[in-house]
């Protein structure tokens, strides 16, 4: 087993607060409530990468739209850093196919992101070319993309996100569709890029357990309450929440094929009927 790395939690970067919200009637999330904090590890910048999972229909796609800014709650919040309620573009959001605009260039489809972050043009053009310095992109700067391969239309897609939002990326379903290799590159890309920086927050929203132990440190998992008769009571809420760190699976290499990964999915895997 991989031993737990030492490390400290501090002030909240992002608190979601007894978020509710119905539509037509029906109660889809109950009471919402997570908090994801800065974690501080001697000798490393350390950004944070947390996992949503939970069967489909449960309300991950409604969270998502909260999350982003996009819908608000019909009660409680979600917070940014020291208590400042969430505003639309607080978050950045990478939808599951990584739109861009076709008819610009990489580097227009940043300076766009720029532009909406409210940037001037000599400060886009700075923040622009330092992101592809930083994905390792900067001979890719005129490309199209179309000229570019899945794994770089990704990294495009984050560093406009990025643009926008100094700190949060919310990700749809980063690993749908792909084969084991690129699931891996995009993991290590997370990985690097939640690296960068102790403030630099993931919320991947995904069906693929295996990919989001890899990957996260810290996983949610969103599901409903059953009655005595075993039927699930309208509206969802976190039910579990994984501290993949002190479990020793966090900032490892290799870990898929330990005893206590396996463990772990198997663990999550046979709650997910109930959830």
């Amino acid at each position: 087993m991989a031993d737990s790395l030492p490390y400290e939690l501090h002030e909240p970067v992002l608190t979601i607060d007894k978020v509710c919200i119905s539509y037509d009637g029906v109660q889809i999330l109950k009471d919402v409530s997570a908090e994801i904090k800065k974690i501080v590890r001697p000798g490393h910048k350390q950004g944070q990468v947390v996992g949503l999972l939970g069967p489909s229909g449960v309300g991950k796609t409604t969270l998502f739209c909260i999350l982003a800014g996009l819908i608000k709650p019909d009660s409680g919040e979600v917070r940014v850093g020291d208590g400042m309620a969430l505003k639309r573009g607080s978050v950045g959001v990478v939808a599951q196919n990584y739109p861009l605009f076709a008819h610009r260039t990489v580097l227009g489809n940043l300076l766009v992101g720029g532009r909406q972050a409210g940037l001037t043009h000599p400060e886009a053009l700075e923040k622009s070319n330092a992101l592809l310095k930083r994905f390792d992109m900067e001979d890719c700067a005129r490309k199209y993309p179309v000229q570019l391969s899945g794994g770089q239309r990704q990294r495009i897609a984050i560093g406009q996100q990025f643009m926008c939002s100094e700190h949060f990326i919310l990700m749809d379903e980063p690993f749908s569709g792909l084969d084991l290799v690129a699931v891996a590159r995009v993991s290590d890309f997370i990985t690097e890029v939640a690296e960068s920086d102790d403030l630099k927050t993931f919320i991947l929203v995904t069906h693929d357990i295996a990919a989001a132990i890899e990957v996260c440190d810290t996983i949610w998992l969103l599901g409903r309450e059953r009655d005595a008769e075993g039927k699930a009571i309208p509206g969802a809420s976190i039910q579990q929440t994984y501290n993949l760190i002190e479990r020793g699976l966090a900032w490892h290499k290799n870990v898929t094929s330990t005893p206590e990964f396996l463990a772990l999915l198997k663990e999550i895997r046979d709650i997910f009927p109930s959830l």
